[in-house]
């Protein structure tokens, strides 16, 4: 994926951000940089929630951080805004290294 290009989270995509991600969650505390996502669909939260899960099974802390306001407001309506958006950026220095690469 190149600096600047958006993308989605979404049905036919989520397999593969698992993939790249599963083992990451299950080794550190990732705070995942969301800003390139402009949509996201239940598959895509379906996804969020699996590495959310990986990440507290493995007893570390796994977060979004920079949520667009489509994708942050998509979040606050299923709920998952309180468990996934990192408050702000003085709380996630708590979380270790970053995940700024992106997810694609």
């Amino acid at each position: 994926m190149e600096a600047g290009e958006r993308m989605e989270w979404v049905r036919g995509n989520g397999g593969e951000l698992l993939a790249r991600l599963s083992p990451l969650v299950r080794e550190q505390s990732v705070l995942l940089d969301f800003s390139p996502v402009e949509r996201i669909d239940a598959a895509g939260l379906t996804a969020l929630v699996a590495l959310y899960r990986e990440a507290r099974v493995a007893g570390h802390r796994f977060a979004v951080t920079n949520a667009t306001p489509r994708v942050a407001e998509i979040l606050a309506v299923v709920g998952l805004d309180r468990v996934l958006l990192a408050e702000s950026d003085e709380k996630c220095h708590r979380f270790g290294p970053r995940f700024a690469r992106s997810a694609a």
